[in-house]
């Protein structure tokens, strides 16, 4: 397991929806954090200040994604997906991890399997426009759709936000 001691998680109590408390954000890059392979100033400045909080870990077959005009020294975990099955490679990448404890974020196709694993177990899925366009089928995964990556991290920085759009 990944979780380091000391991170309390984001703890989300939803009406009618049930309670989730994350320990682990799971991400897409392209499209998802990066518009056009740019991650912005303040996307960095909230995933500092969520990394205080959870483990981030970056799921990309992008290999600038390591470089410093990326995330370079922020404390996130990137890694890089082979060529082919790239959904496969996502889905597998959760058994390190309680899935009830994840919240993941996709725009594309190949986090479909991802999301429905999370979603089976009782973890958070939000689909996250931004600015690249997000696939139908991850939306139907997803339990939320977010425009722009800056609102969807702000939802687990502000965890009454999240609560408001998902309750019953």
């Amino acid at each position: 397991m990944f979780r380091k001691k000391g991170k309390n998680g984001v703890r989300l109590r939803i009406p009618g929806f049930g309670d989730r408390h994350i320990h682990t954000l799971l991400s897409d890059y392209d499209g998802t954090l990066s518009c056009n392979g740019k991650v912005g100033t303040n996307l960095k400045d909230q995933l500092v200040r969520l990394a205080d909080l959870v483990e981030i870990h970056i799921l990309t077959a992008d290999k600038k994604a390591k470089s410093n005009d990326c995330f370079g020294p922020l404390p996130v975990h990137v890694h890089i997906l082979g060529g082919e099955d790239q959904d496969i490679q996502k889905r597998h990448y959760l058994k390190d991890f309680a899935p009830a404890n994840v919240v993941v974020f996709g725009n594309g196709n190949n986090d479909r399997l991802l999301f429905d694993a999370v979603k089976e177990n009782g973890g958070l899925c939000i689909a996250v426009d931004n600015g690249e366009g997000c696939a139908i089928d991850v939306i139907l995964h997803a339990h939320l759709f977010v425009h722009d990556a800056s609102k969807a991290l702000g939802l687990l920085l502000e965890p009454v936000v999240c609560a408001a759009a998902l309750r019953y």
